[in-house]
Parts: C-alpha cells; sequence; structure tokens
C-alpha cells in the first residue's frame, strides 16, 4: 500500500548560545526587550514534518509520495530525497518564495527561541489533492501533517471524496485552527496523532470530550516521551507502549516524525496498531541517536519490528 505524505517542509538553521538567554532578561525591562545573542555554531539542516516522516518512510523501504509547497531552493534536498526512493512530484514549487525556515536558538541550560517563517508553504492550499492521487494512483494512505491550515482542511475533505484513509498531524498547527477547523480535520480520520499537550488542546478547541472524539476517528495515538505512547479506540480498551530504553540522545528534534514515519510504514503492511507503535517507538529510537532528523540509517542487524514494516523476512 502506497503512502502520501502531506505537510510543512522546511529548512532548519540551529544556532547554539554559550551562555543562559535569561540571565539578559531584566524584570523592570520587560515592557521593551531587545535582545542579541552571539551564537557560537550555526548548523543548518534539512527538516520539515513532512520530509522528515518521508524520510522514514524511504528508510523502511517504502515509496512515499511527498506533497507539499516548497520554493526553488528545496532542489538539492529534493535530489536527495529522490535517491533514497521518495517521489517528490508531488511538490508544488513557488516561483516567488523560498522554502519554509526555522530560526532556533539555544542555549546550554535547554532555554530556546524559536522563529518560523513560512514562505512557499502559505501556497499549500493552492494543492489539488485529488488531481495529485489521481495522477499517481495506488495511494491507500495518506498522512495530513502541520501544513498552512487551508491546506490541511482541503486535503482532510479531498480524502473523504476520494474515500481514502487519512491519518491527521496537525501538530504544532493546532493553534492556528480553530473550534471549527479542528472537528472538520478529525471528523472521518484513519489515525488521529498528538502529543500529551497537544490532546489537550485538541480537545479544549474542539469542545469535545475524548470520548466523542473516538467517535470520530478510528485510532487515536497519543505519544508521551519517555513513557511510550498511549493506544485509544471507541471499541476496546486503551494500549499503551513503552518507549525503548535510549542510552545516546543525540537530537530528539526528530522523535515524532520518526515514531509516524515507523507507524505508517507498520500500517500500510496491515499490522495491527500496537505492533506499529511498537515499530514507531523503534525507529524513534534510531533517529535520535544521530544529529539531524534525516541522518540515521537501518543497522544491518534489523530489529524485528523494523524487519516487518520493510516487508522482510524476520531477522535475528
Amino acid at each position: 500500500m502506497r503512502i502520501a505524505v502531506t505537510g510543512s517542509v522546511a529548512t532548519d538553521h540551529l544556532m547554539t548560545f554559550p551562555g543562559r538567554m535569561t540571565d539578559q532578561l531584566l524584570a523592570d525591562h520587560l515592557d521593551h526587550v531587545s535582545l542579541s545573542f552571539l551564537a557560537d555554531t550555526l548548523e543548518i539542516r534539512n527538516g520539515g514534518p513532512a520530509t522528515n516522516i518521508a524520510y522514514g518512510l524511504a528508510r523502511l523501504k517504502h515509496r512515499p509520495l511527498l506533497v507539499g509547497a516548497v520554493g526553488t531552493d528545496f532542489r538539492p534536498h529534493g535530489e536527495q530525497l529522490s535517491k533514497l526512493g521518495v517521489d517528490v512530484s508531488g511538490l508544488q514549487e513557488s516561483t516567488s518564495r523560498p522554502t519554509a525556515r526555522i530560526l532556533r536558538t539555544v542555549d546550554a541550560h535547554g532555554n530556546q527561541l524559536m522563529s518560523f517563517y513560512p514562505g512557499a508553504e502559505t501556497e499549500a492550499a493552492a494543492i489539488d489533492l485529488v488531481d495529485v492521487v489521481r495522477r499517481h494512483g495506488g495511494i491507500g494512505l495518506v498522512l495530513i501533517g502541520a501544513d498552512e491550515p487551508a491546506a490541511m482542511l482541503r486535503h482532510s475533505r479531498a480524502c473523504r471524496s476520494l474515500g481514502i484513509r487519512f491519518l491527521a498531524a496537525p501538530s504544532h498547527r493546532l493553534d492556528r485552527l480553530d473550534g471549527a477547523g479542528v472537528r472538520e480535520l478529525v471528523e472521518d480520520a484513519d489515525h488521529l496523532f498528538t502529543s500529551e499537550p497537544e490532546r489537550e488542546l485538541l480537545i479544549a478547541k474542539a469542545g469535545w470530550t475524548p470520548a466523542q472524539v473516538l467517535c470520530k476517528v478510528g485510532t487515536w495515538v497519543t505519544t508521551l516521551g519517555e513513557e511510550g505512547c498511549r493506544i485509544d479506540r471507541a471499541d476496546k480498551p486503551s494500549a499503551e507502549v513503552p518507549a525503548i530504553p535510549l542510552t545516546t540522545v543525540a537530537d530528539s528534534s526528530g522523535f515524532a516524525d520518526a515514531f509516524r514515519a515507523g507507524y505508517l510504514a507498520a500500517l500500510a503492511r496491515n499490522i495491527d496498531p500496537v505492533r506499529c507503535a511498537e515499530t514507531g517507538e523503534a525507529l524513534a529510537a534510531l533517529a535520535v541517536s544521530k544529529v539531524g532528523a534525516q541522518s540515521y540509517e537501518i543497522p544491518r542487524e534489523i530489529p524485528t519490528v523494523l524487519a516487518e514494516a520493510m516487508g522482510l523476512e524476520q531477522s535475528a
């Protein structure tokens, strides 16, 4: 079963500040803030939820169709993804805006400042997913990831009109959706993905109880960080899947996207939700062991759950 991944495509600019940001915040001068942080390092990485998920799927031997809006500056990144097995022909290229940018500065104490420039992403609502799916064919699952709000809603309507199973993962874009938008996005979703804070925000915005949400979706997966994840379904008891104990965490920024990639890869092979979640946890553990959300590889000694998601024989 082929998967289409829609959502944000971005370039991450990550800087590190050796001091403590809060030392420059003066209690009696908070009515007007003008701060400057001299960064020690700058790293420019390929990122964006949609590309991170597509990367994970390609590592698991799937050939996902990536759907989103990018600038002409995305071409080198697109070529790298293509070589891995990601189909980038579903991308819409802007003639006037660059690919979205994330600017993040972190200090040695865990404080951070982040800015997001959507760039070409503001044009994502013009993408006709119905046309994209018809041109490519064979799409059985669509992940609707964090994107321009109008684009997420248009994609969900397209999936309903085509009768294609879709999975909603609005992530940080929940804050840009009003109650009506949240309810429309969630309605009829085969799966809903949230973190624990996003879960609470979604409930508050939709004006629904958790039970009412479960009447609208097939399966609700809530990631719980170091505690793993919880799977809720209306007709079955909740199931908790533990995280894999980590010995090294080099970079946690791509954890959630890798989890969703692993889950999707297993789901596309009709594996049950608990096993899908175990696959997600296994891929996420690999992702955080490397710096950058698109730098990990599948080891030679493949964990059983990843082998199943790749359609391979069970490995030792």
